[in-house]
């Protein structure tokens, strides 16, 4: 059990980067910024018919998954900003931004494209996608 929860170090510290990366990084390229109130979730922790240390595990889950997912679109977005083309290989697991990447090796689609895909990402663009 204490190897498990000894992972919130590093979480935290993760937690702690991310925010800040984004908080001077996404500014300056006019990213949208990610909110992480969408992604780490703490709900379970208030049901009632979990024991104190169920609430906790349930609470730490949420904390650890929430915060994987909200760095991984952190870096989604980074990725799409700066070399949105899709790899050679087949990758595991694509975040949600990679299956509108340009095709690997395809030049004339990158200097087509690269700016719209860049705009996609000023906050201004993605507060008119949200209604």
């Amino acid at each position: 059990m204490a190897v498990i929860y000894s992972l919130i170090v590093p979480l935290v510290l993760l937690d702690f980067w991310v925010r800040l990366y984004q908080a001077v990084c996404f500014p300056v390229y006019r990213i949208a910024k990610v909110d992480r109130s969408r992604y780490v979730l703490l709900d379970r922790g208030h049901l009632q018919y979990l024991n104190w240390i169920e609430r906790l595990n349930c609470n730490y889950c949420g904390y650890a998954n929430g915060l994987v997912a909200y760095a991984r679109e952190i870096a989604a977005r980074t990725e799409q900003y700066f070399c949105p083309i899709k790899h050679a290989h087949r990758c595991s697991g694509p975040h949600s931004h990679y299956n509108e990447f340009l095709d690997f090796g395809d030049a004339h689609a990158y200097k087509e494209e690269l700016a719209k895909l860049r705009a996609e990402l000023r906050p201004e663009e993605a507060d008119s996608t949200k209604t």
